[in-house]
């Protein structure tokens, strides 16, 4: 017990493990719930850890936004750096700009554009989450902080921190850009445009139980199968299933 205790509430003391020991009648002194801690490898707070990074996630996810950088490769081998937002919590993306020259100027004009884009998803969030590229500059934090927004950046060199982030790069490359030769700048902001719309109203999402970002979920009565109507989505590469109204 004082091992569980001392594991799910990394900034309790000796005394206050033996204080809530107490409240369960289990006596037991500070100084032998410090040795049962040295003994296992557990330093006595405040030098034992705090809250793990995938714990700060669970418990703030419903005001945490994380952003990041992907590339993209147009048919004449031009680089496009394509920066978007996604909302941890209802998994929604918000596509920032796409440019082939994403200097800290342009960074910092989408993070103005984001706050006053009429559904903003600044709107009621208290953390965005970016690692540490140079093209995150101190002026885009401030831009966010003027939102009520506070900027934490990853740890360094852990790309696992950012998981939300990297994960939606994976699926729009597997499910869309692995498929289609991108001409420029413009083709591919109209590519995104049209996958983001279909990732945030039509895609279930196995993270918040098969429901999509936008908010619907699973039908109370299931469709009758000549009443499901299929939408082709780019040129029939995504299809998406509706039911339709009698």
């Amino acid at each position: 017990m004082i091992l569980r205790l001392a594991h799910e509430n990394a900034r309790w003391g000796c005394v206050r493990i033996s204080g809530e020991l107490a409240k369960l009648g289990i006596r037991v002194s500070a100084t032998a719930i410090r040795s049962i801690l040295r003994r296992n490898g557990l330093g006595p707070a405040p030098r034992r850890e705090g809250p793990t990074w995938a714990e700060f996630l669970r418990a703030q996810g419903k005001g945490v936004l994380a952003t990041d950088f992907f590339t993209v490769e147009t048919i004449r081998l031009k680089v496009m750096y394509v920066l978007f937002v996604i909302d941890l919590a209802t998994r929604r993306v918000t596509l920032a700009g796409v440019t082939a020259h994403p200097d800290s100027a342009w960074v910092i004009q989408q993070a103005r554009n984001l706050s006053v884009r009429e559904r903003s998803p600044l709107q009621s969030k208290r953390y965005l989450i970016r690692d540490h590229d140079s093209k995150f500059t101190a002026s885009f934090d401030e831009v966010l902080r003027t939102e009520g927004v506070a900027v934490i950046p990853t740890p360094i060199r852990a790309p696992k921190a950012n998981a939300y982030a990297e994960r939606f790069v994976g699926t729009a490359r597997r499910e869309c850009l692995d498929w289609i030769l991108v001409l420029g700048r413009r083709h591919l902001e109209r590519i995104l445009t049209s996958y983001i719309a279909h990732y945030n109203e039509a895609r279930p999402h196995r993270g918040i139980g098969l429901a999509v970002p936008d908010g619907s979920g699973p039908p109370g009565d299931p469709v009758e199968p000549r009443h499901v109507r299929r939408k082709d989505v780019l040129g029939g590469l995504i299809h998406e299933y509706h039911g339709q109204t009698a």
